[in-house]
């Protein structure tokens, strides 16, 4: 066991001479035998132990044991007492999932506290191909089938490369003492389902069927790599990106219209999953304007591209009493300057530039988002123009007219902010000073 042990660590490069590794310690069959392991193996480590006081006195004697054994050795303990309960009901989540959340953050904050390279959990073969099994009862992409990875952001599993019954072996014949959670031997929970009940069905059908599943998912885990390359070349091929706005061509997304797994793998960052693909591949055969939440994104059909960003409300309004530091105090411009009109002055072309005749604005003036009844007087133009018709012949996206903002002054619009300035506000000849307003 110890020599496949070293093996698999570094066949997966878990661990690198002189590193530290901080070993998550239950007091269970797994992490005992892991840590004994590890201590025969020389490595440097230190033992972190949570108590989620979910069991009381035996949640303590699961503490007590795990503190006489790192004595024993002489090793480093780090314990920590969680109100799991309390936890869980703040935060509207179950208590196994708020037993990972308090863990993971904890032993994080005493591997870098402390100077530890690694932390070391006791995953096993087992627990990979219950995993493997869950994700597809419950439904998941190519990444859900490839079971538990070796290793990330700091975790590494030494144990993924034995399976239940050689740990057991093992415990039996170096004598090594543990602590038995009585919750694990309840069909309950999920897991449990999958460990007493799934898998002795399936074993009757292959008596190997763990090394079955477990090479399964070492094939899925290849097969997703090669997939994360593609869809990271697809990914960057199709979108493009312009600053909090991603662009989607209809043309160029066209022939994976009608692949879901491509669709939700190029989608999932922007909250897609399994129960709204559906929705996403209607809007991209759908009309215009048609558009869909995902929690954390808003998708939009908008004429020939699909965009993309998160959803913002947009409710922007200030009044300014007729200061103009109080003006430039908004944040909304860069600079607003008031000068004289003197021979050779030149307006600014650029639309980001507003050059406003300053004798014609009324204090004070407020800044707003545009709504629907708005009207204006284009530059240049002596007819007002609806500002709803304005944006639709300027092809502005439903992003870019909610993210408008206008300048008004005694409820007319002056300037539609990076964008036109209404004609009444030009300087003319007669004009004597200039507000030169930057967005």
């Amino acid at each position: 066991m110890l020599s496949d042990f070293l093996k698999y660590i570094a066949e997966k490069n878990l661990i690198k001479q002189n590193q530290r590794v901080l070993l998550a310690v239950s007091g269970g069959v797994d992490s005992m035998v892991m840590a004994s392991l590890f201590i025969k193996s020389g490595i440097k480590v230190g033992i972190a132990h949570c108590n989620f006081t979910l069991r009381g006195k035996e949640s303590d004697g699961d503490e007590e044991m795990v503190k006489r054994f790192a004595a024993r050795h002489k090793i480093p303990f780090y314990p920590v007492r969680f109100s799991t309960t309390s936890y869980a009901r703040e935060k509207g989540i179950s208590i196994q999932m708020a037993a990972r959340e308090l863990r993971y953050r904890w032993f994080e904050e005493i591997r870098k506290k402390n100077g530890f390279d690694h932390i070391a959990v006791a995953h096993n073969l087992n627990d990979n191909i219950e995993t493997l099994l869950i994700n597809l009862t419950r439904g998941t992409g190519v990444a859900g089938l490839t079971g538990i990875r070796p290793s990330g952001n700091h975790i590494i599993r030494p144990l993924l490369f034995a399976s239940r019954y050689s740990i057991e072996t093992y415990r039996r014949k170096n004598r090594i003492k543990f602590r038995e959670d009585i919750s694990n031997t309840e069909s309950k929970y999920t897991r449990n389902k999958i460990r007493h009940l799934v898998i002795p069905v399936l074993k009757e059908i292959n008596p190997s069927v763990e090394a079955t599943l477990n090479e399964t998912a070492g094939r899925m885990s290849e097969v997703n790599d090669i997939m994360t390359v593609y869809m990271s070349e697809l990914y960057h091929k199709l979108i493009i990106r312009e600053n909090n706005l991603l662009r989607i061509s209809i043309k160029a997304l066209k022939p994976f219209a009608d692949n879901n797994t491509v669709l939700y793998e190029l989608f999932k960052r922007f909250g897609i999953t399994g129960n709204n693909l559906n929705d996403l591949k209607n809007i991209i055969k759908g009309k215009t304007g048609i558009q869909l939440f995902t929690g954390s994104h808003r998708i939009i059909k908008n004429r020939e591209e699909i965009l993309i960003t998160e959803p913002v409300e947009n409710n922007t309004r200030y009044t300014i009493a007729g200061n103009l530091e109080e003006l430039k105090m908004t944040g909304a411009f860069k600079s607003v300057e008031l000068t004289s009109i003197a021979p050779g002055f030149i307006i600014p072309a650029d639309p980001s530039v507003a050059c406003l005749n300053y004798e014609k604005l009324k204090f004070p003036v407020t800044l707003r988002t545009w709504k629907p009844g708005d009207f204006f007087y284009p530059l240049g133009m002596k007819k007002k123009k609806k500002l709803s018709n304005y944006l639709i012949d300027r092809k502005f996206s439903r992003f870019e007219k909610e993210k408008l903002l206008i300048l008004e002054s005694d409820r007319n619009i002056v300037w539609l902010i990076g964008e036109r300035i209404d004609n009444r506000f030009r300087i003319t000849k007669n004009t004597r000073k200039a507000l030169i307003i930057k967005a």
